[in-house]
């Protein structure tokens, strides 16, 4: 049975921002709901107070209590789960633990991300190892019978992207990860596009270690982001950035490492924004993952369907089922002049540009494309106001 849509005008109701405007850009930074800003800014007024220690000390069950609700939008434990400044940093505390050595192999997709990419590169480049690419289908998917033909044992790592930041296809990381643990190697899943848009959970992916960002499809904070890590795999991760928060000073020359995944926190963090990502969750959790994805869906599908009937419009998604973010170019326009245009005409949309997914835009001959990202906020009418200003380039 599909999923209850979610009504507009209750969105609507915690997003007055969205009412005016057509926002199509949750996939770069999306609005947050009035109950993640109330609970930002009255924590920053409560620093203002009495300082940030006390502060923090009187919200202290409550950041206990997030990890419980990470552990529910990740379907894992509350000791599997760690919060962070970014997906960023989640993503490269947990490839800096990876122990590589000289002769490793590393395998990643053609829809990596740009920023992961680099790390991916730099990180071989120390440990004298190697970032292979296994291709894509002719649906642009990641070919499951080239990975498992590429596997062996001198593969350690194998990096996958749920949904790419310039388009809406949605990889088989579930079926990607059973054949990559098959052969020993640790799945790392960068689900930044998903979480929050989607249900990602370790028993629908499949992945030893997620992570995500607040501030896309969860409407959280900037500066704030979370990770997943199997307790089965952490013994195979040895961590190097580690402060009091990760370890215990035992002895003048000993420490204790945690043992669970708040070793790859770090000490100092912004509470405000915590407690912002925290909101966002109850919020996401409340309002049902299923709920959210099948109206996200709907935006997407109804947006990319009305501009693909336009003449002169291409659109560029890859992938059976589509998620919520729509990549399209315009004959004759460039996509930054596309992103004016809309602009003033209060439709928010960006653009993604080759150097954020090299692999995959050189595979297509593609430079940039203009990337809309219709959230569960936004209603059918503007959706259609977007494609008719489209229609008037």
């Amino acid at each position: 049975m599909d999923a209850e849509l979610i009504p507009v005008e209750l969105a609507q109701a915690d997003t007055p921002a969205a009412i005016n405007q057509v926002f199509l850009d949750s996939a770069g930074s999306s609005l947050p709901p009035r109950p993640v800003v109330d609970e930002v800014v009255a924590h920053l007024r409560r620093e203002a107070e009495v300082g940030g220690y006390r502060a923090f000390a009187e919200r202290l069950d409550e950041f206990e209590a997030g990890y419980g609700l990470a552990a529910e939008l990740f379907g894992c434990a509350p000791d599997e789960v760690a919060f962070t400044d970014s997906a960023s940093r989640s993503w490269l505390a947990l490839l800096d633990a990876v122990p590589l050595a000289a002769g490793d192999r590393i395998l990643t997709t053609e829809v990596e991300y740009g920023g992961n990419a680099i790390a991916l590169l730099n990180l071989a480049k120390r440990a004298g190892a190697t970032v292979e690419l296994v291709p894509s289908g002719a649906d642009g998917r990641i070919d499951l019978h080239a990975l498992r033909d590429t596997l062996d044992e001198r593969v350690k790592l194998v990096s996958l992207v749920h949904v790419p930041t310039n388009g809406g296809l949605v990889s088989p990381v579930a079926d990607a990860a059973a054949v990559a643990k098959d052969a020993g190697a640790l799945v790392l899943l960068d689900a930044c596009q998903s979480i929050g848009q989607m249900p990602v959970t370790f028993a629908g992916t499949g992945a030893d270690m997620i992570t995500g960002t607040g501030r896309k499809w969860l409407r959280g904070p900037r500066g704030t982001g979370l990770l997943a890590v199997r307790r089965s795999v952490l013994d195979r991760l040895e961590p190097r950035l580690i402060d009091l928060q990760g370890a215990t000073w035992t002895a003048p020359d000993e420490i204790t490492v945690r043992a669970d995944a708040r070793v790859f926190e770090l000490w100092e963090n912004s509470v405000a924004e915590r407690l912002g990502l925290l909101a966002a969750l109850r919020y996401a959790l409340d309002l049902g993952l299923d709920r959210i994805a099948a109206t996200v869906t709907a935006r997407a599908d109804r947006l990319r369907t009305g501009l693909a009937a336009l003449p002169r419009v291409t659109v560029h998604d890859l992938g059976t089922s589509p998620a919520g973010i729509v990549s399209f170019t315009v004959d004759g326009v460039a996509p930054d002049a596309v992103k004016a245009a809309l602009a003033e005409r209060d439709v928010t949309v960006t653009v993604s540009r080759v150097t954020s997914t090299r692999y995959d835009m050189t595979r297509r001959g593609l430079e940039q494309v203009v990337r809309a990202s219709p959230h569960y906020f936004v209603a059918d009418g503007q959706v259609d106001r977007t494609v008719d200003a489209v229609a008037r380039l």
